[in-house]
């Protein structure tokens, strides 16, 4: 039986490389998904050739309580319940010292990943049946401190924080919340970061990268929306309020 047959599935991020290999995965899974991301143009090429009968793309800020709440109801009215809530989508920020690091853009990190996350929880979890998963990307960042890295690194520290808030307090209701934490992917969002920090250290961003991954390469996003899977489905009945590494012994 696919193990998520018949489930409800909101993704965030869903135009980016995990959350498009995530909601491929799910799909194949028996899943039924409601695909969120900011721009409509990316989240329609990201939805194109996906089953238009299990899709459903919606246009939405996750910062905004009403575009949640709207993209929440779209789950609701289409199809009728929510089993899993993949709360993914995510902006790097920049590096910089201290001193010079600019204030709105970390407010705009925080708000992406920290208040979107929390407004994904706050409005879908009402609605969210007995055995549902939250599943929130975060990052091995969330277990580093890097100079200069002062949004992003904040940011998923606070998730963790966020996390095992919701996973006390609906564990009664039987929905698990964790954080999925990938090392460097394989992707354009990395691709970007390692640019930022080649140009920082006078070095190849990417090369650095896999020197001190103990595996010694990136990751792709297929494996990481494996890993999701794993959180979503009941293959992790019993696993709540963790932080699943999946970052190639990074964080060791």
């Amino acid at each position: 039986m696919p193990l998520l047959d018949d489930k409800t599935c909101i993704i965030t991020g869903g135009a980016g490389s995990i959350g498009l290999a995530t909601a491929r995965l799910f799909l194949d899974e028996g899943a039924k998904v409601v695909l969120v991301d900011l721009e409509e143009r990316s989240l329609s090429e990201a939805a194109c050739g996906l089953p238009v009968d299990r899709v459903v793309p919606v246009a939405a800020d996750v910062t905004r309580a009403d575009d949640t709440a709207r993209y929440v109801e779209t789950a609701l009215s289409r199809f009728g319940s929510i089993d899993v809530v993949f709360s993914n989508a995510g902006v790097f920020g920049t590096v910089a010292p201290i001193a010079d690091y600019p204030d709105d853009l970390f407010d705009r990190v925080q708000a992406v990943h920290v208040k979107g996350a929390f407004l994904a929880a706050k409005h879908a979890s009402p609605h969210m049946t007995a055995g549902g998963s939250i599943v929130i990307t975060s990052s091995v960042a969330a277990t580093r401190g890097d100079p200069g890295v002062y949004a992003y690194i904040t940011a998923k520290h606070a998730q963790t924080g966020l996390m095992r808030c919701l996973a006390r307090e609906l564990a009664p209701r039987g929905i698990r919340v964790n954080t999925v934490n990938p090392g460097p992917v394989d992707n354009g969002f990395q691709l970007a970061v390692e640019k930022g920090l080649g140009e920082a250290i006078g070095a190849d961003g990417t090369d650095f990268f896999n020197s001190i991954i103990p595996l010694g390469r990136h990751a792709s996003p297929a494996e990481i929306a494996r890993s999701v899977l794993y959180l979503a489905s009941e293959q992790s009945s019993f696993v709540t309020g963790t932080m699943l590494m999946v970052d190639g012994g990074m964080s060791v």
